[in-house]
């Protein structure tokens, strides 16, 4: 096998917030790819408003540093070594993007928090790493916090590594124990750009002011890509992106052969077609730009242009020689959500060019399913609704907030698992979750998640005041639990979760104990009966705001929901009082984002979407009809309980 010596791609794959964007950061200011004068944002790969917002990667997204340091030319690249940077989302509902870029690369660097140590989605990145048999290397990242144990953390990432490598082995995948064992690690900083082979006192920067241990670290043990000389043409397109001058680009790593500018290939689809096209544009990614080139050879990863229908999976191949490679393949969804037309009276009367209509909103989700390969779209039975699956619900709510920034008005369901039948029982799905949380409430949580059918697996205090406690819950049992957490613990509590797999039918679950203030009539929220309601409940609107029958205005004190005229008005009278001029004041209302309506909603009802507001309501508007509805229900549960 041949080898490209100037090239290394490697992802960087950690937990949520352990500090991979703001490494890929340093490592770009490192390689001069930014002007001295240049004002560098922080986390510069988080281009996305979402991303920003949040502070949370969404899309995995690649970037070129070119090594030139003195280990080049003892290598044999005076001229540089090229390292394509892959960086990759923390959080477990974005997993299908961390599948994805491994697919691109030849090794990763797995970032660790010297603090929080291994989390969840630590052990998913790296299960996938080693079931792709990919080299590890080890990155002790936040030596310098306070409550750094770097010791600990080094020991525990090395026996969850040995842990999944034993149940890889078990499961057919041949692996080289021996090199797992001998684990490079590096310990960072990488907000303050420094890294070092020698591991520092807990709590202290490394003692290289510079990320070149880094560096040479990829160098020696990331391969450099191999390839067969005179095999024919295989590039595997492992994303998508558009250019307003090119259309469609297809983000593309090429196995074998060379791409050359102009020149004919074949495109290898998902059904085993072939369809020929004329490559008209190759982009070389430099740092964060992309610069046209004439050719691309084997280890290269870039951007094409020619096929305005290209798609993620598909391998461009030689046409007299068609070798196409297997599809990237991605874990099952496990939540679900309905999205549909908004069909409430206030639709399309919050502003102009609003997109209202089914067939926009399918063509909206039929464009996600191209760049998305971890979501479902199928059918349901009403024509103007589909079923939306997805790793789990922040990544759908995020679906669902960038439509509603594009102009989208649509009505979201409550998530819902996804189920499946073994051998006639219900399964559903696992979550191993992992809490931290301050000593004094480790009986709170652990009421919490019991309501929730959690079941402890284990509890680790460090000494340090907190405590982590893990546990395996079902998925329906995460919903809405974030709020829960955070007010139980004033705003203290941490929590992560990773698929565990699916178990028998846990039995129902009871998310909230307080019943829903539901507007009986269509017109404007009147202070006068808001000041009369409010020591039935607290609501979500504004005085003066337009409401309508069937919305969700409050959350009621009591379990139940409740119909309130939230429009009636202060007849006036020729009779004075005494008490006219009484001040009254209102409390202010509870302003819910997307995230918060989805936890919040119940069974029978859904979110109203649109760009200018974000309202809860029943799913049947009208009062009467969703009376009987409920009755309908109650009946049928009651008979179902009498059977059993």
């Amino acid at each position: 096998m041949a080898v490209r010596s100037d090239i290394r791609n490697v992802a960087i794959v950690a937990h949520v917030d352990h500090g991979k964007t703001t490494l890929v950061n340093a490592m770009l200011q490192q390689s001069h790819v930014f002007n001295e004068r240049e004002e560098v944002p922080d986390r510069v790969m988080d281009s996305g408003d979402i991303e920003r917002e949040k502070g949370i990667t969404i899309l995995a997204k690649n970037t070129a540093v070119r090594y030139t340091g003195p280990l080049a030319a003892k290598m044999g690249e005076p001229d540089g070594i090229t390292i394509n940077v892959v960086d990759t989302p923390g959080h477990a509902d974005f997993g299908g993007e961390v599948e994805r870029g491994i697919s691109m690369v030849d090794g990763v660097v797995l970032l660790v928090d010297a603090s929080e140590g291994p989390l969840p989605q630590t052990r998913f990145v790296l299960r996938k790493a080693l079931e792709a048999k990919l080299p590890v290397i080890l990155c002790i990242n936040k030596t310098d916090r306070p409550d750094a144990r770097i010791s600990e953390v080094v020991s525990e990432t090395s026996d969850l590594l040995l842990g999944l490598a034993q149940d890889v082995t078990e499961e057919g995948v041949d692996l080289d124990l021996d090199s797992l064992l001998d684990l490079p690690v590096i310990y960072c900083a990488a907000k303050a750009g420094y890294a070092s082979v020698n591991q520092p006192a807990d709590g202290a920067l490394p003692d290289n002011d510079n990320l070149e241990p880094l560096f040479e670290c990829i160098l020696k043990n990331i391969p450099a890509p191999e390839y067969e000389e005179g095999a024919p043409l295989q590039a595997h397109v492992t994303n998508i992106d558009a250019s307003d001058y090119l259309g469609r680009l297809g983000l593309v790593r090429i196995y074998n052969g060379t791409l050359e500018k102009g020149k004919q290939y074949g495109l290898s689809r998902v059904d085993g077609s072939i369809e020929n096209f004329k490559l008209t544009e190759i982009l070389r990614t430099e740092g964060l730009d992309r610069v046209p080139a004439q050719t691309a050879g084997p280890g290269d990863i870039v951007a094409i242009a020619g096929v305005s229908d290209i798609m993620i999976g598909e391998t461009i191949v030689d046409p007299n020689d068609p070798k196409p490679l297997p599809l990237i393949h991605v874990d099952p969804p496990a939540i679900s959500m309905t999205f549909g037309t908004n069909d409430s009276p206030l639709a399309g009367t919050e502003g102009k060019d609003h997109k209202l209509t089914a067939r926009m909103l399918k063509d909206r989700l039929d464009r996600e399913l191209i760049g998305n390969v971890s979501i479902e779209v199928l059918p349901t039975e009403r024509p103007d609704a589909w079923e939306v699956r997805g790793r789990g619900e922040l990544a759908l709510a995020v679906l669902a907030e960038e439509m509603r920034r594009e102009g989208y008005e649509l009505t979201v369901g409550r998530p819902q698992v996804v189920t499946k039948l073994v051998d006639g029982k219900v399964y559903e799905p696992m979550e191993n979750t992992t809490i931290d949380c301050p000593e004094e409430y480790m009986g709170d949580i652990t009421q919490l998640m019991a309501a929730r059918k959690g079941r402890m697996d284990s509890m680790t205090n460090h000494g340090s005041g907190w405590v982590r406690m893990e546990f395996t819950v079902p998925s329906r049992g995460l919903i809405g639990f974030r709020a829960q957490l955070l007010s139980k613990t004033r705003g203290t509590g941490i929590a992560a979760s990773i698929s565990a797999g699916y178990a028998p039918w846990a039995g129902d679950i009871v998310v909230r104990q307080n019943g829903s203030m539901v507007c009986d009539r269509q017109g404007k929220a009147s202070p006068y009966a808001m000041q009369r309601l409010q020591a039935r409940g607290d609501f979500f609107v504004q005085p003066q705001s337009p409401v309508y029958e069937g919305q969700v205005v409050g959350v009621a004190n009591k379990p139940g929901d409740m119909d309130v005229n939230i429009t009636l008005e202060k007849h006036m009278t020729n009779m004075r009082s005494s008490t006219a001029d009484v001040l009254e004041t209102l409390t202010p209302p509870i302003q819910m984002s997307l995230e918060e309506s989805l936890d919040f909603a119940n069974d029978d009802e859904c979110v109203e979407v649109t760009p200018e507001s974000v309202r809860v309501r029943k799913i049947i508007l009208d009062r009467e009809a969703w009376y009987k509805w409920n009755a309908k229900q109650r009946r049928a549960n009651k008979a179902a309980a009498n059977n059993n």
